[in-house]
């Protein structure tokens, strides 16, 4: 057998507590969980001196922009980024060029994450109005769930045939993940603001074109299809406190409707738009501070089960236009991202204990994910050492993302990623990306029988 190693004076977060102790790794894996002092001979010993280790965060929801949109971003660009910021685990959209619309297109991307990627990778299958065979056809476990884009979308992914709409959520084996917004309503608000400020859309109105209601009106739709087929329904990147009543609170487990709020919802808000501009221009938007509260709020009430990124990076001249019909929708958010969360440990919205349950164990439950998600023995060993008690100030020169900018710039975050492992091997050791040939293709089981 291969040498083990010890991760040794680590505070352990799992779902049984926090708890001081050692973990011991071999062949990728976390062979034992002990209370300290194991023999460290014939060992590689890695002294976590005390500090915070998680399991690594399982992010369901980015657009690496491979391929076709590499200019943005790659799987090797962004995967390295994720390492830095604690996320061993992606699962990546399907509005690539070409999308991720058949079989074919799903396996090309799982070649190239296969030679390139840092971390361990899925991809969804996406949903158009046309390809609701292949949606049949798709092998369970082939892919992470299923993604329809029941709101303005780009390319042939938009999903507004009813008939289709109905089919997939009464026949798809997997996941379905939806992003909802209601695409009469946005294009009717849009010619509003067209009439009124003609081509000089202010920024500040993007929470007004893409308003609650028109979350709303598609998340409804979504959840009663659910409800109507028995359907898994995942519900991505909720930004309303109207749509929080669509969703049960307490544990995630038995549960068919899951739903999922993303960083920057809960460090931004509407007041943010004069100041950050364009920078901020998602899709969904940024809303209210009252919406944002109420994120909080249904995070900690068990309403809302994931936290993710849905980081969608663009060229820092992309977002630098101020027409605002010009500027795309997205921000890059993977290596700030559990620094982002860890604020909300400081800051006293959430245990630790709580960050884990909504970065990883709700994930792997929520897909289906074999053998990750949690620090257990015999799970693979994807971990984040977190400091606590040193800040990280984000500068232009540290960041690893293709694109070259953060919406977090000149943001000082109250923790700091110490290291990163990848199936027990370190790949993050604070300062640098580490070379490395462990990552893996995510393994699911079924969700729906």
């Amino acid at each position: 057998m291969n040498r083990p190693t010890i991760i040794t004076n680590a505070r352990i977060v799992s779902e049984n507590g926090i708890t001081e102790g050692d973990v011991r790794i071999r062949d990728g894996r976390i062979e034992k969980i002990s209370g300290g002092g194991e023999s460290t001979e014939g060992a590689s010993v890695f002294d976590a001196e005390g500090r915070h280790l998680l399991p690594g965060m399982i992010d369901d929801q980015v657009h690496f922009r491979e391929p076709g949109l590499t200019h943005k971003g790659s799987i090797a660009t962004e995967s390295r980024a994720a390492l830095a910021g604690g996320i061993t685990s992606f699962m990546e959209m399907p509005n690539t060029s070409p999308p991720t619309l058949t079989l074919d297109a799903l396996e090309d991307k799982y070649t190239r994450a296969a030679e390139v990627a840092a971390t361990n990778y899925a991809y969804y299958m996406g949903a158009s109005n046309d390809n609701l065979e292949v949606i049949r056809s798709l092998p369970p476990g082939q892919a992470c769930g299923v993604k329809i884009f029941m709101g303005a979308s780009t390319g042939n992914m938009l999903v507004d045939n009813e008939e289709t709409l109905a089919g997939i959520f009464r026949e798809a084996q997997t996941v379905i993940a939806t992003h909802c917004e209601s695409t009469p309503r946005i294009e009717l608000r849009l010619q509003q603001a067209i009439e009124k400020y003609g081509e000089d859309i202010p920024v500040t109105e993007h929470p007004w074109i893409r308003d609650a209601q028109s979350c709303l009106e598609s998340s409804t739709i979504a959840v009663e299809l659910a409800k109507t087929y028995d359907a898994q329904l995942h519900v991505l990147h909720l930004t309303t406190a109207d749509e929080m009543a669509l969703f049960e609170p307490g544990p995630i487990e038995n549960k068919n409707i899951t739903a999922e709020v993303c960083v920057h919802f809960l460090h931004f808000n509407s007041d943010d738009y004069p100041r950050m501009g364009n920078r901020i221009k998602c899709n969904p938007s940024i809303k209210s501070p009252r919406d944002q509260a109420a994120l909080i709020e249904a995070l900690q009430q068990g309403k809302i089960d994931v936290l993710a990124t849905d980081h969608a990076p663009h060229t820092a001249e992309e977002k630098a236009q101020t027409n605002y019909l010009k500027a795309p929708a997205g921000l890059p958010l993977v290596q700030d991202a559990m620094l982002c969360i860890l604020e909300h440990f400081h800051n006293g919205n959430f245990s630790l204990q709580d960050i884990v349950r909504l970065t990883s164990h709700n994930v792997a439950r929520r897909f289906g994910v074999i053998d990750r998600g949690f620090i257990r023995e015999g799970y693979w060993a994807d971990l984040v050492l977190v400091d606590t008690t040193t800040p990280t100030l984000v500068r232009p020169e540290n960041i690893l993302y293709k694109c070259g900018w953060s919406p977090f710039e000149g943001h000082q975050f109250s923790s700091r990623i110490a290291s990163t492992w990848v199936n027990g091997e370190l790949a993050w050791d604070g300062s640098e990306v580490l070379d490395h040939n462990a990552s893996m293709r995510l393994e699911f089981r079924a969700v729906r029988s």
